[in-house]
């Protein structure tokens, strides 16, 4: 099964590594020069290189991550950014302050909708053109050998900054695996850290980040949280929450959501496995929102249900915001969740979180006080976790999570500490 799927993915793979980095090699000497961005910043300005492989229409964090900063570059004349992704096709977007690089890739199989970065030729070409003054790696996988190839002579300093926790992702049980299970783990912390050499500084969004990467070696690191659009998750979207539910068919009673990516790692079918008895409890059902690899097993577990409803991925940030605020709690079940971007906005929104303990979830729900935690990766836990949840008072503890969102997770605070770790990088290397 394997050999075939791979046989067949290979024309695909040759086209991405060899014809298609050519042709756009050729096309860029007369796009590059034509950039109306780069002429309109101010001169000196800094400009950072953000390169990341996660990066899709569907795809949940680091592309908002990447979205808000194009945002804040925006706003900020003496900043500059260019963005490397992988695309279906080749093509360049433009926006006030920064430029965005598609380079056409074969896509990852079974993980709708992400794509291989392959295109070392292209990507050379591109950070030689725009000079940037500092380069982001914001994936595992291919990127960081592709930048530590294209980068080659460009005397930048580079971050990396660890969205993914790929070992506990690729081994959940780490040290407690099975024989082969613990040389898997091995190799993959061995790869943390050739990362963390390529890197300047490797950038953790929470404790538990940092915890796991200083247990796989990792030494090297800065703790910067991410953020949140403070203005378009806000609670005053509740007021609206009958509306709301109304429009996507939802009952009136308790509601409990998913908000992520349908894939193993965010741990969705725990929650399910859960809420036959929450529901038997509490009368509260469950919405799970997204998509991926899971979608049609969800789809079949939940289509007898009672209690279950599937919505799609919601491209809109405000509508968004809106189902947040319609919704009694949220759940984020994933045990190896580097921070927890959809815990903060629906705290932000003032809706309570119950997150898996010690994940970086659970840090915003503890800390905060404005949710609960369950034994990570026990159905029966998140159960009775649930239902105590429902029986507090869900309006408090919502205030108490905007307030901790307020105090701690602007995002121009984030991308200020962001860009003061940029210069600190960049004087040290001058």
């Amino acid at each position: 099964m394997v050999r075939c799927r791979l046989r067949a993915y290979l024309p695909e793979m040759k086209s991405g590594l060899l014809t298609w980095p050519a042709s756009f090699g050729a096309r860029r000497d007369r796009t590059f020069r034509a950039s109306v961005n780069r002429g309109a910043r101010a001169p000196g300005a800094l400009t950072v290189a953000d390169v990341t492989e996660f990066y899709g229409d569907t795809s949940g964090g680091i592309r908002t991550y990447l979205q808000e900063k194009a945002r804040y570059v925006g706003a900020h004349p003496n900043l500059r950014q260019i963005l490397l992704v992988p695309g279906a096709e080749d093509r360049i977007v433009d926006a006030p302050g920064s430029r965005r690089y598609e380079l056409r890739g074969p896509r990852v199989p079974g993980q709708p909708p992400y794509r291989f970065m392959l295109a070392v030729q292209s990507s050379r070409r591109i950070l030689r053109s725009e000079q940037p003054d500092v380069i982001e790696v914001g994936s595992p996988g291919l990127v960081p050998w592709l930048t530590g190839i294209a980068a080659r002579g460009l005397n930048v300093p580079r971050i990396y900054v660890h969205h993914s926790h790929f070992p506990r992702i690729i081994v959940p049980l780490g040290e407690q695996a099975s024989a082969s299970g613990r040389l898997v783990h091995a190799l993959l912390n061995r790869y943390a850290r050739w990362i963390d050499r390529l890197c300047d500084v490797t950038v953790a969004c929470s404790a538990f980040a940092e915890r796991e990467l200083r247990a796989a070696g990792v030494s090297r690191i800065v703790r910067i949280p991410l953020g949140v659009d403070l203005d378009v998750f806000h609670p005053r979207r509740r007021a609206a929450w009958h509306g709301e539910r109304s429009q996507r068919r939802l009952p009136d009673g308790p509601v409990a959501a998913f908000v992520g990516r349908f894939s193993v790692d965010k741990q969705v079918e725990l929650v399910v496995d859960a809420w036959p008895d929450v529901y038997a409890r509490t009368g509260a059902h469950l919405v799970l929102m997204g998509d991926g690899p899971l979608r049609a097993r969800l789809e079949a577990r939940l289509g007898g249900t009672r209690w279950g409803h599937l919505l799609p991925f919601e491209h809109d940030r405000a509508r968004l915001a809106d189902f947040y605020a319609s919704v009694d709690i949220v759940i984020a079940p994933s045990a190896v969740e580097t921070f927890g971007l959809s815990a903060l906005e629906a705290m932000s929104a003032g809706t309570p979180v119950l997150a898996a303990r010690g994940s970086g979830a659970g840090e915003l729900a503890e800390d905060s006080g404005g949710g609960a935690v369950f034994t990570p990766g026990d159905s029966r836990s998140l159960a009775e976790s649930a239902v105590a949840l429902f029986g507090r008072d869900l309006a408090t503890l919502g205030q108490l999570g905007r307030a901790q969102a307020e105090r701690h997770h602007a995002w121009d605070d984030v991308f200020g500490r962001m860009v003061a770790l940029y210069r600190e990088l960049i004087e040290a290397r001058a």
